[in-house]
């Protein structure tokens, strides 16, 4: 299968290496001196799943330069979405399947008003890898897994397709019926720790180990899953605390690429996240006095950072 990788960051490196030594040919689109490293020395993945040399690897910085493309999966920033998606939308053959692996809830809604729907499937993935250095995927944590799935909420014949390509690479995988539920629960997750952490500059098991910010986290929580309930996802009553466990359980220096983003004075994804909990609120009648915090104290940052692009 040929498979683009649009974002070859910590998610896109990750899931484009692991898909490439399962012998798939894939392309990666990245820019500037990431790109020249992969060009020149290949893509280093590092991770305890096992180290893995993507090399020769095909990289570009422009997928116009792209054909016969399969599948396309994005894991670019939630503010760069639109952009991507024209850019790709010419390169698109009849059969080209398009998933985003992205934080945030409208992405499949910003690639539909550009992109023909029938191009595109629902999806998600966990897992905390980064850019360690130009050329470099550091695999930090977390069993790095993709959940996806058709908008139709129908198991189709390409979808079973791409299941299996992916659980070939090792890479854990769930196909769902369900993939807004799916899209909402990783919501909550991230948008649990993200911003608050950017904000209090702590790492999730400092955060975990302070009553105050912890009672934070939940009171966050519980202000998405009102959201959600709202807009008609019906989240398991004990959603929150299955998503602590998963929580607690990540090493205690664990940062999200949100948080990362914000103390490097890099734009971020509050909007697609904190942001989006406040906007909702706002459009359904319903208060989120935590989310509201967070959000209005970075906001701030986060347009000075967009300002300086």
């Amino acid at each position: 299968m040929h498979i683009v990788i649009y974002g070859t960051g910590g998610v896109g490196g990750y899931f484009g290496a692991r898909l490439a030594q399962a012998g798939n040919d894939v392309t990666f689109i990245a820019r500037g001196k990431h790109l020249e490293a992969i060009k020149q020395r290949g893509l280093q993945l590092k991770s305890s799943k096992g180290d893995y040399l993507v090399y020769p690897a095909n990289a570009t910085a422009t997928i116009a330069e792209v054909s016969d493309i399969d599948l396309i999966l994005v894991c670019v920033k939630t503010w760069q979405v639109a952009e991507v998606a024209t850019l790709i939308n010419p390169v698109l053959s009849e059969n080209t399947a398009i998933i985003s692996l992205l934080n945030g809830l409208e992405n499949e809604k910003v690639l539909c008003s550009i992109i023909d729907k029938k191009h595109i499937l629902g999806g998600l993935c966990k897992v905390v890898s980064k850019i360690e250095d130009f050329g470099v995927v550091n695999h930090l944590s977390y069993e790095p897994t993709i959940i996806f799935g058709e908008l139709t909420h129908t198991n189709t014949q390409r979808a079973i397709q791409i299941e299996k390509i992916f659980l070939e690479a090792g890479i854990k995988t769930k196909l769902t019926n369900e993939i807004q539920k799916e899209i909402w629960t990783k919501f909550l997750y991230i948008s649990t720790i993200s911003a608050l952490g950017a904000l209090t500059r702590a790492s999730v098991g400092e955060m975990i180990a302070s009553p105050q910010i912890k009672n934070m986290m939940v009171a966050t929580a519980n202000e998405i899953i009102t959201i959600a309930n709202a807009k008609g996802i019906d989240l398991p009553k004990n959603s929150i605390e299955k998503q602590f466990q998963i929580i607690e359980s990540q090493p205690y220096d664990t940062t999200s690429s949100l948080h990362r983003d914000i103390i490097e004075s890099k734009p971020s994804e509050l909007e697609a996240q904190n942001g989006t909990i406040v906007k909702f609120g706002l459009a359904l009648g319903i208060p989120t006095p935590v989310n509201t915090f967070i959000y209005y104290c970075l906001l701030p940052q986060e347009i000075k950072a967009r300002n300086s692009i």
